[in-house]
């Protein structure tokens, strides 16, 4: 278990933003491609399964997507109404769970026949939000109305929660370290969070700012938690071991609302500045601690979730304009 710390222990260190120019460098490292949409809906939230189908959510238009980018064919898959999935993984067996954000049940989707199985959260949860498999693929998720964390047992159907221990703190991203502990950003306070998974208990850590507000996060191989700042425009750094937080200003500084990220296996973080119309893709180098540079992604805007694709070193993501759009990183991944 980690050990607690008052926010007056930490040392803070925050760099100015001239440290970080973009440059073109950017320009020579991706490529960006889009496809439209046919149902718009609002696609979001991709997921590349273990034979490179790409599914995404249908979020305000009831279905989940599959593309297939060797062919460029889509296919929908009709769900519940009401339903308005957020978010969606995909499992080794190629069943697809979802999210159901507005009636309160994660659905696990049956690609063959089409047939769906609706797991009902307990009462005091009414909006899975972002998930993410354990090591067992069971399910770890957030409900931010809610104000909880939860897991589901994808065998047994067994639902289990923690709420936050602040109030209204919507919990929002997640992630699991090395370690096979789920990490949450608490996007309604300044506060990161951590499940201890076998006595379902949580820690919730201050950030330097107390406006800060995070709402994505990644973890490095170090086990190093990073976050975006979407209210002051940050990226940030905790280290768990030393419990001490660095920080960034975002190119665009507070205007940079950042939202969307992804961590490649070069250890860079992907990250969309939404604030801008189209949106801004800024890469962040985790190891030499710089950014290096930016690019507008020109299918529009919002990016609110983005997923790395180790296997084709690509990155994929939705917009709420219409389109799915890959970002195809040319380095060779390692």
């Amino acid at each position: 278990m980690l050990k607690r710390v008052s926010t007056f222990l930490i040392s803070i260190l925050l760099f100015s933003g001239s440290s970080i120019k973009a440059s073109n460098k950017i320009e020579a490292l991706i490529k960006i491609d889009d496809w439209k949409v046919s149902w718009e809906g609002r696609p979001r939230d991709p997921f590349v399964d273990g034979s490179g189908i790409l599914w995404f959510c249908g979020q305000s238009g009831n279905y989940i997507g599959r593309f297939n980018p060797t062919t460029e064919q889509f296919k929908k898959y009709k769900i519940p109404d009401g339903t308005h999935p957020h978010n969606l993984i995909v499992d080794a067996k190629g069943y697809v769970w979802y999210a159901g954000n507005q009636n309160g049940h994660i659905g696990k989707l049956d690609p063959d026949t089409g047939k769906i199985k609706q797991i009902p959260m307990p009462s005091e949860i009414t909006d899975p939000h972002t998930m993410v498999f354990d090591q067992n693929e069971n399910i770890w998720f957030t409900a931010q109305n809610s104000n909880a964390i939860g897991h589901l047992n994808t065998i047994t159907g067994e639902v289990r929660f923690v709420k936050a221990k602040t109030n209204r703190s919507r919990p929002y991203g997640i992630k699991m370290d090395h370690n096979g502990n789920p990490w949450v950003v608490l996007v309604g306070t300044n506060k990161l969070a951590f499940i201890d998974p076998e006595r379902l208990a949580i820690q919730e850590f201050d950030l330097p700012r107390s406006k800060a507000r995070p709402r994505r996060l990644e973890i490095t191989n170090d086990n190093n938690i990073w976050y975006v700042d979407y209210a002051k425009g940050f990226l940030g750094e905790y280290n768990p071991k030393t419990q001490q937080f660095k920080e960034w200003p975002m190119p665009a500084g507070k205007d940079s609302y950042p939202y969307g990220t992804a961590l490649d296996s070069k250890q860079r973080i992907w990250i969309a500045e939404t604030g801008k119309f189209p949106n801004q893709l800024i890469g962040f180098d985790t190891l030499t601690k710089k950014f290096i540079g930016s690019t507008a992604v020109k299918s529009g805007g919002s990016i609110r979730h983005m997923y790395y694709d180790q296997r084709e070193n690509a990155i994929w993501f939705g917009v709420d304009v219409g389109f799915i759009g890959r970002v195809r990183i040319l380095d060779a991944a390692k």
